[in-house]
């Protein structure tokens, strides 16, 4: 048997007990697509058949601002859904408008009062001098493949292929990304197809290779079990 076989039969002792009640879906319509994604990959992945049926009928939802998107990646860069979640609420108390223009002229020491580090401080009011002065086309960014957009986000500072990736996921709402270098991911797999050992960026790649063309929505799943606080950003 292999390693992979064997953590097919301890999925259920991988997921939380408090994740495994029923949630309240969130606010705003799910992806066209996400019925289908779920259904497709119930009848390719002995996992997701099980799994996705727990936290129905929760699904992704859009956030239609880019910058408000590329922010609270920001936000949550290395650090836990939760701990992620108590600093963005502290910023949207602080400045309810959440604009580019109000968050470029706050003063570094108000965002660090929030819980932001002094790096990612510096990297928010950067994103927010580039979108109130237009050096990003975000409108243009809808027409681009992913790759693409991946590579125009990359260049501004503090924007990494992860925080990309959730932009493609929770803004553009494209169905087929595949974030690797997300260690909830790669700890959710593990739990859940690998019976808790460690797993490669490489045995993660063939696992979702499974997925294919909806692992945006298997990843969101993946998510799920992990923690039952719907991750959005």
């Amino acid at each position: 048997m292999t390693r992979l076989q064997r953590g097919h039969h301890s999925f259920l002792a991988a997921i939380p007990v408090a994740a495994r009640a029923p949630k309240t879906a969130p606010a705003g319509a799910p992806p066209a697509y996400w019925a289908q994604a779920c259904a497709e990959l119930s009848e390719s992945d002995r996992i997701l058949k099980k799994l996705i049926p727990l936290f129905e009928p929760a699904a992704a939802h859009q956030r239609r601002d880019p910058f408000i998107t590329l922010a609270r990646a920001i936000v949550g860069q290395q650090i836990s859904v939760k701990a992620a979640h108590a600093i963005w609420m502290r910023i949207e108390r602080a400045y309810p408008a959440l604009t580019p223009a109000q968050l470029a002229q706050c003063e570094h020491d108000s965002l660090l009062r929030c819980g932001l580090s002094k790096r990612k401080t510096e990297y928010i009011l950067d994103l927010a001098h580039h979108f109130s002065t237009r050096a990003v086309q975000a409108d243009a960014w809808e027409a681009l493949d992913d790759e693409a957009i991946i590579a125009s986000l990359m260049r501004i500072r503090g924007i990494g292929r992860w925080t990309a990736e959730m932009f493609l996921i929770f803004n553009l709402m494209r169905p087929d990304v595949l974030p690797l270098d997300d260690l909830g991911l790669l700890r959710a797999i593990s739990l859940n197809y690998f019976s808790g050992e460690p797993v490669s960026r490489s045995e993660a790649r063939e696992v979702a290779a499974n997925w294919q063309p909806w692992r945006s929505v298997a990843v969101w799943y993946l998510w799920r079990s992990l923690d039952p606080i719907p991750v959005n950003y």
